[in-house]
């Protein structure tokens, strides 16, 4: 009996054209990319995406690309065989192995290396993988990757292989904001609400107070549909069981004791003065003036460290390497 897809709340007109998109490609045997925001529920439309195919019934397999180191991934991904380094006591079998028939999620996908970008490339485009140590193997997967940040922007600038992109964007899933949907806000409020009245073991949820849904909706929800959840089940936990939730408490830092952020000196008039003038020229070349100038004083405030220049910029350290690539900045002394 084939498993029922994961269940997915909404009503508005943004949410039930995503979910027609994903009902017509669900059952192509293509890659497929899902774009979306933090927060948006890629892994659920992953998720769906597996169980609405006909490979339901064969393995459906996750990782996350950006929690494991570029060796750990490859590792991860396409295992090892014994004794092919040093700490490789026995064979690991990778993750695509793992999915062999079914599907296999990569999330972040934007933050893996350009090693495992190749290798990635030669499973989706050939079918063909290679543990550490071993022989090449062939597997029938379909791969699926989400990210929040703009491929085509990457590929352009060097950051992401403009080859694997071509063979993931057979077709695209992007996902509306929450702040798009408002619609499904008051459902999916009151959805996590009952579960956390459950949990709480109350016989009863009153519900949300005028104020509550005015503050639920008026809301920008970055993080969208977790950010609402976690809020949600945060203000159900604080309020009095008997009545109904009177404020949602959006922000669990404020606090009178909270400590201060450090201030920021205004600008000196002199500073002012002297401040060059505004670029003028074609857009493309004030971006890229612009750009190649952050990175410079970026890399003199970590004295031309590229792995703190990355973290500094919030970078991949890959990711920095191709940008100062492309601005001619590779040469500097680390």
């Amino acid at each position: 009996m084939q498993p029922n897809p994961p269940s997915l709340l909404g009503e508005s007109p943004a949410f039930h054209a995503v979910l027609a998109h994903v009902s017509r490609v669900a059952p192509l045997e293509r890659p497929l990319l899902v774009i979306g925001e933090r927060g948006t529920g890629k892994e659920l439309i992953a998720a769906r995406l597996h169980y609405l195919s006909r490979r339901w019934d064969r393995p459906f397999v996750k990782v996350n690309c950006a929690a494991l180191t570029e060796s750990l991934l490859d590792s991860e991904l396409f295992g090892h065989e014994a004794g092919a380094f040093t700490g490789a006591i026995r064979r690991q079998i990778g993750r695509v192995e793992q999915a062999d028939g079914g599907t296999l999620f990569l999330d972040e996908i934007a933050t893996a290396s350009p090693a495992v970008q190749e290798k990635l490339l030669r499973a989706v485009e050939y079918g063909e993988i290679e543990r550490v140590g071993g022989r090449t193997q062939t597997v029938d997967v379909r791969v699926i990757g989400a990210t929040n940040a703009d491929l085509p922007a990457l590929a352009e600038a060097g950051l992401f292989r403009a080859d694997l992109l071509d063979r993931l964007a057979f077709d695209v899933v992007t996902l509306p904001p929450l702040r798009v949907r408002r619609e499904d806000i008051p459902i999916l409020a009151e959805h996590f609400a009952l579960g956390m009245v459950r949990e709480l073991e109350r016989a009863l949820f009153p519900g949300f107070a005028p104020r509550a849904l005015e503050q639920l909706l008026d809301h920008g929800w970055p993080g969208n549909v977790r950010e609402l959840r976690n809020a949600v089940e945060r203000s159900v936990a604080a309020s009095d069981p008997e009545g109904p939730v009177e404020e949602i408490l959006l922000d669990p830092f404020a606090s009178a004791w909270r400590p201060a952020a450090p201030a920021t000196p205004p600008p000196s008039p002199v500073a002012e003065e002297e401040a060059p003038p505004r670029p003028t020229g074609d857009f493309q070349d004030q971006v890229r003036r612009f750009e190649s100038g952050l990175l410079e004083t970026a890399l003199e405030r970590n004295r031309f460290n590229q792995r703190q220049t990355a973290e500094a910029l919030g970078l991949g350290y890959h990711q920095l390497r191709g940008l100062l690539k492309k601005h001619g900045l590779i040469g500097k002394p680390e």
